[in-house]
């Protein structure tokens, strides 16, 4: 039992490494159980004293796997004046425990939103002053913090770090370095064989107005999931937002309305037969699309699975029909409504699809019940949607339009 200590601040910090490693997939039913138990048994304010860095830490491992613990703890923390004390500005691991807990918060959480001011403000001022590993810790901090970082990376940046740290477990620290460049071994197998498919499909050369992004793609999905056993849906996964990014521009910046509304068309029949209708380019992207789907379906159907592929052609052509009124819009010059706007944006930000498209290589892991979920976009899906969608367009506006104006030149 890898928990199997008395003292609970050593168990808090002993997770923490765990998940900054990078390794926290390999004892997950641990670290459940260990949560669990911190939850159930109320250790909070009166355990962990006046302790800062205890108190933000146990808040912050408990919130982030879903338990709801309340911000509350931190009022101890304050003065008089409801601000917090200043005594802790001189406690450098607590403010960076606190800063990287603070981030967690949701709407109510006035006392975390004041929390990121406080220790922001001490953290930059302390950071020249401040030696390695601390100093490091505190640079990737006020760069990104940890809730918002992709974890691969996190875990290659951290695994220098703990090298560092004297209350390191060097048979932990050794696990991690071995288990990182047995997983690096393995996404560059994912990665070249992703990459020989996008060659061998010759996307960048009949596409040549369309952003070679497989790399990117492949990058993308693995701060989703990067464990060794979601190795199929990762594979899958970029398949399609290689196929959905070259869609993307042919929407946006490419194919005329005619072209495009014969192409909406014919994918939403998902018949090969339909294929002599389309120009020459649109025949590319629609064979390569039907045989990548094709593949998964003989895939999945090995594991009695193939009832997954329904959704993600359901959930595609939602996506075309999305691009498709983007594109009249653009065409006729019409300018939608806000709520007009948003209701096609939500499904032509790619979101909803990606949604499905990344449950249906997740193995055992995914239900039938999953993808009906997923499929009907819910609240949780569709949040995400709006902000993807809205942050996409400020940087895509500007290029999709002056590309729009060359390819129609041309």
């Amino acid at each position: 039992m890898i928990f199997d200590i008395n003292n609970s601040y050593q168990k808090m910090t002993l997770i923490d490494a765990i998940q900054r490693l990078g390794v926290a997939y390999h004892f997950e039913m641990d670290i459940e159980k260990e949560l669990h138990r911190m939850y159930d048994d109320k250790i909070d304010n009166n355990d962990n004293g006046d302790n800062l860095r205890a108190t933000a830490l146990r808040f912050r491992l408990l919130r982030q796997q879903g338990y709801n613990v309340s911000s509350d703890v931190f009022r101890k923390f304050k003065d008089n004046e409801g601000e917090f004390k200043a005594t802790f500005s001189n406690d450098m691991w607590g403010l960076l425990s606190l800063y990287e807990a603070a981030y967690l918060g949701i709407h109510g959480d006035d006392i975390l939103d004041e929390a990121i001011i406080f220790t922001t403000k001490h953290l930059k001022l302390a950071l020249p002053h401040l030696t390695s590993p601390l100093r490091k810790l505190v640079e990737l901090a006020l760069e990104v913090p940890l809730c918002k970082r992709i974890e691969r990376l996190q875990s290659r940046y951290y695994i220098s770090i703990y090298e560092e740290d004297k209350e390191r477990s060097d048979v932990l620290l050794e696990f991690a370095k071995l288990d990182y460049n047995l997983l690096q071994s393995l996404h560059r197998r994912e990665l070249r064989e992703i990459s020989i498919w996008g060659k061998e499909k010759d996307f960048v050369g009949k596409f040549p107005f369309a952003r070679d992004r497989v790399v990117e793609c492949y990058f993308w999905i693995l701060g989703v999931y990067f464990e060794p056993h979601y190795s199929q849906a990762r594979r899958m996964m970029t398949k399609m937002i290689v196929l959905t990014s070259i869609m993307d521009d042919i929407y946006d910046v490419y194919g005329t309305l005619e072209e495009l509304e014969l192409y909406t068309a014919t994918l939403e029949r998902w018949d090969r037969g339909d294929i002599d209708q389309l120009p020459d380019y649109m025949k590319v992207l629609f064979v390569a699309t039907l045989d990548v789907v094709d593949a998964f379906e003989d895939e999945l159907n090995r594991e009695g699975k193939s009832y997954r592929v329904y959704y993600l052609k359901e959930a595609f052509k939602n996506l075309n029909k999305a691009y498709l009124d983007e594109a009249r819009w653009a065409s006729s010059g019409y300018v939608p409504t806000l709520e007009e706007y948003i209701s096609v944006a939500l499904m032509s930000s790619g979101y909803p699809m990606l949604s499905v498209a990344s449950l249906i290589g997740m193995g055992e892991d995914v239900t039938k019940e999953a993808l009906e979920w997923a499929i009907h976009v819910p609240p949780m899906i569709r949040t995400c949607a709006t902000i993807g969608r809205l942050m996409d367009d400020i940087p895509s506006n500007k290029r999709d339009s002056t590309l729009h104006q060359q390819y129609s030149a041309t």
